[in-house]
């Protein structure tokens, strides 16, 4: 039994099968107020996929492409619950899984809002013969103005502006990833940039 849980732009969390059915799925709209909603979207989950924590085998945590307050939201509380049960952690990107939840027929780009006028993309190929969608570009940033111009040969994808990362989804790619005996990737985030607060360098020199 899998836990998802994903931050990278709204707050979304479900219960999935490890056949990959997807038995509860929750989410919280907007891109504010990850830290009072993630508790309580994992126990209602869990509520509603007549699920306990003892079940939970494996959580699966979104990666981002998002923005650094609400993206370490979700992945703080996936490994808090790894580590409390002793159970693995299977880290994703976000992307993948509205990809996956979309279908891919051809080309499609995956866009999501890293606020200051900026998007984070991912141009993905179809699906592989595990069913995992096929990454071929990205993820990276791009200006709202000027997209076009930042995708470059993807710009003639098919495009899709996600408002949530669909957690269910996020559970069947861990699901599937699972069933193919993929190892799971490194705990680090998706950030894209840099953080805004860096480490001191020292006491500034005072002048008079």
């Amino acid at each position: 039994m899998i836990l998802a849980i994903d931050s990278s732009i709204a707050t979304a969390v479900a219960v999935v099968a490890a056949d990959g059915e997807v038995l509860a799925e929750l989410a919280n709209p907007g891109t504010r107020g990850h830290a009072e909603a993630v508790g309580r979207l994992i126990a209602e989950a869990l509520q509603q996929s007549g699920q306990r924590a003892a079940d939970i085998t494996a959580v699966a945590a979104g990666m981002g492409p998002g923005p650094f307050t609400g993206l370490r939201v979700g992945i703080a509380a996936a490994r808090a619950f790894a580590v409390g049960r002793g159970i693995p952690i299977v880290a994703l990107p976000s992307h993948d899984a509205i990809a996956l939840g979309q279908g891919i027929d051809g080309g499609l780009v995956v866009l999501s809002d890293v606020r200051r006028r900026e998007l984070a993309w991912t141009a993905y190929a179809g699906v592989d013969a595990d069913g995992l969608p096929v990454t071929v570009g990205g993820p990276a940033l791009a200006p709202a103005d000027d997209l076009d111009a930042a995708l470059g040969e993807f710009a003639g994808a098919t495009r899709v502006l996600a408002n949530e990362v669909p957690a269910g989804a996020l559970g069947r790619l861990a699901a599937l990833r699972t069933a193919a005996g993929i190892v799971p990737a490194p705990l680090e985030p998706l950030y894209l940039r840099p953080p805004d607060a860096t480490p001191s360098t020292g006491p500034k020199r005072v002048t008079a």
